[in-house]
């Protein structure tokens, strides 16, 4: 138990020498979370940090759930970040975000798309969608976003875009200049879809 104790204690240390902060991206297939995942990545490493990204996808094609972390600081020895190191959760569905609040640390920022896409148990009637996320986490986080992205993509030119939108809302809260992010952006979509997803970045920015 001491050197676990003594184990946990030394990665502390080097999380906070080395600044290191976390971003965990939730939702459920279909939702561009890996897409979004690797834009902020990018936007990282032209930042000039040290980035790791990890991503778990395994019935996504389903419509299950996915998450993808990314964290970066001065040097990032792990793409995982534990229970209650999570500097920002951004969800791309509502009720994936009360899956992962123990990941969260005290302080930490919370981004909620108000989408509600519902389980194969909810559909099949075995279980009820809950009608209180966004006020059973606002109970616990003094730091929550709640964006409708889907209406801002639609309003952008795509509908296709949420992922974009949130990517927008996810940079009020991270240092790094815009022309940084509309570059990356500019290079992660196709020549006919860059002028809706900079519309559908910026409108999430200004949320």
């Amino acid at each position: 138990m001491q050197s676990r104790r003594h184990c946990r204690n030394a990665i502390e240390f080097m999380q906070k020498a080395n600044n290191i902060k976390s971003i965990l991206l939730v939702g459920v297939g279909g939702q561009g979370i890996l897409r979004a995942s690797d834009i902020i990545s990018l936007v990282m490493v032209e930042a000039d940090f040290d980035v790791k990204k990890s991503e778990v996808h395994g019935m996504a094609q389903r419509g299950g759930c996915v998450t993808s972390y990314v964290r970066f600081g001065r040097k990032v020895y792990s793409p995982l970040a534990l229970k209650g190191e999570v500097d920002i959760l951004v969800s791309f569905e509502k009720l994936e975000t009360l899956r992962y609040l123990d990941f969260m640390k005290p302080d930490g920022i919370i981004i909620i798309n108000d989408n509600e896409l519902y389980p194969p148990a909810v559909n099949l009637g075995d279980a009820e969608y809950p009608t209180n996320v966004v006020e059973t986490v606002r109970a616990i986080f003094k730091s929550v976003k709640v964006i409708d992205a889907a209406k801002l993509a639609k309003e952008a030119g795509n509908a296709r875009a949420e992922n974009t939108v949130l990517l927008g809302a996810l940079s009020h809260y991270l240092d790094i200049e815009r022309p940084i992010w509309e570059a990356i952006i500019k290079r992660s979509f196709p020549e006919k879809s860059i002028a809706v997803n900079l519309r559908a970045f910026n409108m999430g920015r200004k949320e």
